[in-house]
Parts: C-alpha cells; sequence; structure tokens
C-alpha cells in the first residue's frame, strides 16, 4: 500500500496531500533554480499530474511561468514558500521535497546541471555542523 505524505506551506495557510509515488527525483543546480528558491539548488519530485489533493488554500497559490523558458514556480501568496505545481507540457506533478511534511521513500536520481553549482555550496558542504543557530 502506497503510503500519503502530507506538506504545505510555511505560514500553514496551504496544505495537500500525495502519494508517496514518485518517479523522479532531482537536486537541480541551474541558474534559474537557484534564483526560484533562493538556494543552492531546486529539491523536486516527479510524480503524476493527478497525485495532489489540496487540504486548503490553494486559492491561496500563485503561478509563475517564465515567458519564454520551460520553467515555473507556484508558491504560497502569503509567505511565499514553493508549492507543487504542474509543469507547463502537463505531464508531470513537480512537488519541492522541502514543501513535504515527512521524508519521501523515493532516493535521489540525479544532481542535475553541476556545471553550474556554486562554489559556495561546494565549500558549504564541507563546513562546521552544529545543532542550530550559533550564538
Amino acid at each position: 500500500m502506497t503510503r500519503t505524505l502530507t506538506g504545505g506551506c510555511c505560514c500553514g495557510n496551504v496544505t495537500f496531500r500525495v502519494n508517496d509515488d514518485f518517479r523522479k527525483f532531482f537536486f537541480c543546480h541551474c541558474e534559474q533554480c537557484r534564483k526560484l528558491t533562493g538556494s543552492a539548488h531546486a529539491s523536486n519530485l516527479f510524480t503524476t499530474p493527478d497525485n495532489i489533493e489540496w487540504i486548503q488554500g490553494e486559492e491561496n497559490t500563485k503561478r509563475y511561468d517564465h515567458p519564454t523558458r520551460s520553467f515555473s514556480k507556484v508558491f504560497c501568496t502569503d509567505c511565499g514558500s514553493g508549492l507543487p505545481f504542474l509543469s507547463q507540457n502537463g505531464r508531470f506533478l513537480i512537488v519541492p521535497a522541502g514543501s513535504l511534511d515527512q521524508e519521501p521513500s523515493k532516493p535521489l536520481d540525479a544532481q542535475i546541471f553541476c556545471e553550474e553549482e556554486t562554489d559556495w555550496h561546494k565549500l558549504g558542504l564541507s563546513g562546521r555542523k552544529v545543532e542550530g543557530f550559533l550564538k
């Protein structure tokens, strides 16, 4: 039996459910994904377009589609958190892994666009690890 995962935004206004049935899992280091996430890479899970049930707040989402390229982002209009979205070609539901409340069972398939990975990210992987904020 397939496990059900929940997810949502940081402020809690948008919540959803998906089946833990992902086909692909990529970390994307391209410039566009870095800008869309504000981080070193996007962490996106790919599943079937119908694998989502919006529990609450779908009306509090906004979609951005790049006008000349095929990348998109859906986010909470209140807190800005990235949320699941249908790919522009309609073939996949893309779920930002960080929007999930539980760990997906799908292991990472690949890190992609690694030629665009930043030096600060590479150096940061060997940085000191602490439990919380430094004082």
